[in-house]
């Protein structure tokens, strides 16, 4: 099996393949400002399973993780109103919610200071998405493992 770019998002690695299947109300907010990426990362995370809500704006997260309950955020860094960076920051302070961050900044320094902010993982664009969906699994497996629930309906 190759690895695919962004722009051949396929359903590669999802139900089948072996790995433990994840209960259909594993709910995901990306927040990335390319709506194409947005779409194709979306129909390829629901393909897999997943209950996702797609946002463009970093503004709008904190409003969905109140309003909803999400067990993994996928945040772009490069966003319009808020950076992701920020983000990270003031939800690390009232929420465990994993955090995995999906950027264009893919330099050392760029993780470190994005897992030292509060992100759970880092991986840098261009992505493979059958290893970003591995990583999505791994981050809502460990999380619900630990006994953390999803971020709570106000």
């Amino acid at each position: 099996m190759t690895s695919k770019a962004v722009g051949e998002i396929n359903s590669e690695g999802g139900p089948g393949d072996g790995s433990p299947s994840l209960p259909p109300d594993a709910h995901i907010l990306l927040c990335d400002d390319d709506p194409e990426l947005r779409r194709l990362l979306a129909t390829y995370l629901r393909e897999n399973g997943y209950r996702v809500t797609p946002i463009g704006d970093g503004r709008d997260v904190s409003r969905h993780i109140t309003d909803a309950a999400v067990d993994l955020l996928i945040l772009d860094l490069m966003l319009p109103g808020i950076n992701g960076l920020e983000i990270c920051r003031n939800l690390r302070a009232h929420s465990n919610v994993p955090i995995l961050m999906l950027t264009a900044k893919g330099s050392e320094t760029d993780r470190i200071v994005g897992l030292e902010m509060g992100a759970d993982d880092y991986v840098a664009k261009p992505f493979s998405p059958p290893e970003l969906l591995a990583r999505v699994k791994a981050l809502i497996r460990r999380a619900r493992m630990t006994g953390q629930e999803p971020t709570p309906r106000d």
